[in-house]
């Protein structure tokens, strides 16, 4: 018995939902016909704990300043030993506005202006926006794809490195590709960014999201040693589907980097928001842990179901998901333009998808699909897809 709904879809236009409410305008695919598999949020409501927290704080109608933060601590530390093997220092924790705030923040407090920034391509593209507005360079290192699975290629960014680089900004588990790396990959990046002099930022927003065989490693555990150069980024938004709160942890054990990026964060005024305060201290939690545990088998039978449909239109093929609720599809084999398979599948499928090349080199083939949604909607999915390929097959 599951401890929550996956399948009833929910309607979430006039909510003010940028995944559905901005589909036409982004997109052009009418909202009456079109199926939203971009954004990065799932179609399913929090376990009743976070509901919980958010009716008590309704009921008692006053929203100030919020404080005492020891038991959002101790929930989150919890939650990381239970679930990671990982206890972090309570007084190392930061609460940002979200990871992408928290990357900001980041590269404010341990790069320059002019710095390169290394990324291991293509990977979730907010990283280079956010690059290039701080006035960074991006610093595009390539993953390899080795029949459809991504890994390192230590030996060739050694040789790309100029010396101009500070930082490198790490995606584990990876987003786009799903993989989960190993404590092996962990160590070697660790290595590379030691040998390179690397500040080794560490988004790990992911690392809840594992698929049955898989076991996600916390770089604190995979490299111990390189505390002195670790910038961890955790949050619960993506675990517990409550993005909208903007609210996630930088984790520095360093107190040298630690003071630096406090110095940021007080030259800017941050200060926790009080509803993603309480919905996270209500997520990490045993409930909360049960509930995961629902999700991820409920998305292993979205992944196994929408894989096999995919990799069944001859020219299309998916890359093995290890995490993550984010379909990652190669089209190359089609011998389709970019426009043509867009075309395709928005269009004519009238499907809101993210494109491939916006996650930088290596993407330009692909097309990113969201499968964290009711069983009926992949399956409406998978039927327009092999209408709109039908002549290939």
């Amino acid at each position: 018995m599951t401890r929550s709904d996956f399948d009833t879809p929910i309607n979430r236009f006039g909510s003010h939902c940028v995944k559905w409410d901005m589909m036409e305008t982004l997109y052009g695919i009418p909202h009456d016909r079109g199926l939203a598999m971009w954004v990065a949020d799932m179609e399913f409501r929090p376990p009743a704990a976070v509901q919980t927290a958010l009716q008590n704080m309704l009921d008692h109608g006053i929203y100030g300043y919020f404080g005492d933060e020891r038991p959002y601590l101790e929930a989150l530390t919890w939650w990381m030993e239970t679930r990671h093997g990982w206890k972090p220092d309570p007084s190392h924790i930061f609460t940002t506005h979200g990871l992408v705030n928290a990357v900001g923040l980041c590269l404010q407090a341990f790069t320059q202006p002019g710095d390169g920034v290394v990324l291991m391509t293509p990977v979730y593209h907010a990283f280079a926006r956010t690059i290039r507005a701080s006035g960074r360079e991006v610093v595009e290192c390539a993953l390899n794809n080795n029949a459809g699975r991504y890994e390192l290629d230590i030996a060739a960014w050694d040789a790309q490195l100029t010396g101009r680089e500070t930082m490198l900004i790490l995606c584990s588990p990876h987003n786009p590709g799903g993989r989960v790396w190993t404590a092996a990959e962990l160590r070697e990046i660790a290595d590379f960014a030691t040998r390179h002099d690397l500040i080794l930022v560490s988004d790990e927003i992911h690392f809840d999201l594992t698929y049955p065989g898989q076991r996600h490693i916390v770089m604190p555990n995979a490299a111990p040693d390189v505390s002195d150069r670790l910038v961890m980024l955790t949050a619960t938004t993506k675990t517990f589907n409550i993005a909208g709160a903007h609210i996630g942890n930088v984790i520095i054990a360093d107190e040298v980097l630690r003071k630096k990026f406090a110095s940021v964060m007080g030259a800017i005024g941050i200060s926790p928001n009080s509803f993603g305060m309480h919905m996270v201290t209500a997520a990490c939690s045993p409930e909360g842990a049960a509930w995961v545990d629902d999700l991820m088998t409920y998305l292993d039978g979205n992944r196994q179901l929408f894989d096999a449909a995919v990799n069944a239109i001859p020219g299309l093929k998916s890359m093995p998901l290890e995490a993550t609720y984010l379909s990652w599809v190669d089209f190359s084999g089609t011998g389709l333009s970019k426009s043509e398979m867009l075309a395709r599948v928005e269009t004519q499928a009238a499907i809101a998808t993210n494109h491939g090349d916006s996650f930088g080199k290596g993407g330009e083939n692909f097309i990113r699909f969201n499968i964290a949604a009711p069983r009926v909607q992949i399956e409406e999915a998978i039927t327009r897809l092999q209408g709109v390929f039908a002549d290939l097959q």
